[in-house]
């Protein structure tokens, strides 16, 4: 079987365990990760979202750097720094890298149950007092402490630093522009809309179809493979098991496991389409986390995602927008390939290529 190596990253913190040591003014002492206990995960459902073509972001433009196939910007925290932090739209909470932990003395807080890409674990954070991201400051924030080699990047920022923000990440030119999501947006004509639905802060997108078949679809920039359920590998799949290879992934915990790999005909997302899509299946803990278990569902990573020229996403205003490189049908070679395979990515609608 082919096999290629992958790194992943998805943090979903869900509840602070009791009976734990309060902050501690010394210098961090912070454990590594551990099993957590068994216990519910599944989060209620929320209200819509939508994917717009017109949508248009101002704000400061900030430099990006690649992480492989994913976009790190530059935080500060506490007022030091710049520091180079991975940009994680999957996760509901940022992280900060072992390093900042120690070299700040940040005062370790409670620890909490993080659902992670590949595992289930109990980890330690520490208090910040000020994390700063362009224009935009957060305070008083209690963040999970992890290794650097595990994220990607020195610490990682997720949903709690962008649920009132605008974001837009263009890989054509590496740069990454955040916007206060109460300024009016400044609309473009020509509105085409996806209606989806949004999970505590996620951006999930209800009208996606692979292969003709209707499933729901994160948007995570944290990930850099496409992953869907074992509902969906069972829908697309079925007994042709020869289709299959492997992959290896490894999460924000450090825990590695092995992912099924097939190539998907056709991916729909909206009216852009790709063809010929590397895709994995396993059911992770993410999509327990958004009670997507039981449904087909998938997992968009920054193998899917880099191929455009921009993605918006508004998470206040539960918006997506996704713009091509160029009109007409283009071939493409996905970082989660384990050959040269090529991907072709077209669209219906001249909207989703417009500068």
């Amino acid at each position: 079987m082919r096999r290629c190596s992958l790194i992943v990253a998805f943090a979903f913190a869900t509840a602070a365990l009791a009976g734990v040591a309060g902050v501690d003014a010394q210098a961090p002492r912070i454990g590594k990760p551990r099993p957590a206990p068994a216990g519910p995960t599944t989060m209620p459902a929320l209200p819509p979202a939508t994917l717009d073509d017109s949508l248009n972001i101002g704000g400061d433009d900030l430099t990006a750097r690649r992480s492989n196939t994913r976009m790190t910007v530059e935080v500060m925290v506490n007022g030091r720094g710049p520091y180079r932090f991975l940009v994680d739209s999957g996760a509901d909470t940022s992280v900060v890298g072992l390093r900042i932990a120690r070299d700040l003395q940040l005062p370790v807080s409670t620890p909490v149950v993080l659902n992670a890409f590949t595992s289930r674990n109990v980890v330690d954070r520490v208090k910040v007092d000020e994390l700063t991201l362009g224009a935009t400051r957060f305070r008083d924030l209690h963040l999970p402490a992890l290794r650097e080699q595990h994220l990607g990047g020195q610490g990682m920022i997720g949903i709690d630093a962008l649920v009132n923000q605008r974001l837009l990440m263009d890989f054509e030119k590496l740069a990454i522009k955040v916007e206060d999501a109460s300024v009016p947006v400044k609309s473009l004509p020509g509105e085409i809309v996806i209606t989806a639905r949004r999970q505590r802060g996620q951006l999930i997108l209800t009208e996606v179809k692979a292969d003709q078949l209707t499933l729901d679809a994160v948007i995570d920039t944290g990930s850099e493979v496409t992953v869907g359920n074992r509902a969906l590998r069972d829908k697309l799949i079925g007994r042709n098991r020869g289709r299959l290879f492997k992959a290896e992934a490894t999460g924000v915990t450090g825990v590695t496991m092995d992912l099924e790999m097939a190539i998907i005909s056709e991916l729909r997302l909206g009216p852009v389409v790709l063809r010929d899509v590397p895709v994995a299946f396993a059911d992770l803990p993410p999509f327990e986390v958004f009670g997507l278990s039981d449904e087909p569902a998938l997992l968009l990573g920054t193998d899917v995602l880099e191929v455009f020229r921009r993605v918006s996403l508004d998470f206040r205003a539960r918006k997506v927008r996704f713009q091509l490189r160029r009109c007409g049908s283009t071939g493409v070679i996905l970082s989660s390939s384990a050959t040269n395979h090529v991907t072709r990515l077209s669209s219906t609608n001249d909207q989703s290529c417009r500068r």
